[in-house]
C-alpha cells in the first residue's frame, strides 16, 4: 500500500541538478563565445548565472570556510573578463575600490591554490 504521507526529498537531488546545470551552462557559454553567438543568450540568463555563482561562492568562503579558485582554472577567464565583471558588480551594490581594498585585505586561513 502506498503511503499518503509526503516522502522527504533526497537532499542530493538539488545538488545533482545544479551540478548538471553548471556543466551545461558552461558548455553552452563556451560554444557561444567561440562562435560569436552570445547575442542569443539573454541578459537575464547571464544575471541568473552570475547571481547564483556569486552567492554560492561567497557562501562557500564565508560560511563553510572553503577557499578555492572562483574559476575552473587560472586561464578560464581573462583579466579583462574579471575587471569588467567586478567593476559592474561593485557598481550594482554601490561599492567602490576603497570598499574593495578593505575586503581584499581580510586575513584568510590559507592561501587558495
Amino acid at each position: 500500500m502506498l503511503s499518503s504521507k509526503p516522502q522527504p526529498q533526497d537532499q542530493s537531488d538539488g545538488a545533482a541538478s545544479i551540478e548538471a546545470a553548471a556543466l551545461t551552462a558552461l558548455a553552452v557559454a563556451e560554444k557561444a563565445l567561440a562562435e560569436g553567438t552570445t547575442d542569443q543568450i539573454s541578459r537575464e540568463a547571464v544575471q541568473r548565472l552570475l547571481t547564483a555563482g556569486a552567492r554560492l561562492f561567497a557562501n562557500k568562503i564565508e560560511m563553510e570556510e572553503k577557499f578555492f579558485l572562483p574559476f575552473i582554472s587560472r586561464d578560464a577567464a581573462t583579466a579583462t573578463d574579471v575587471v569588467v565583471t567586478v567593476s559592474e558588480m561593485l557598481r550594482a551594490v554601490n561599492l567602490n575600490t576603497f570598499d574593495l581594498a578593505m575586503w581584499f585585505r581580510r586575513p584568510r586561513p590559507d592561501d587558495a591554490p
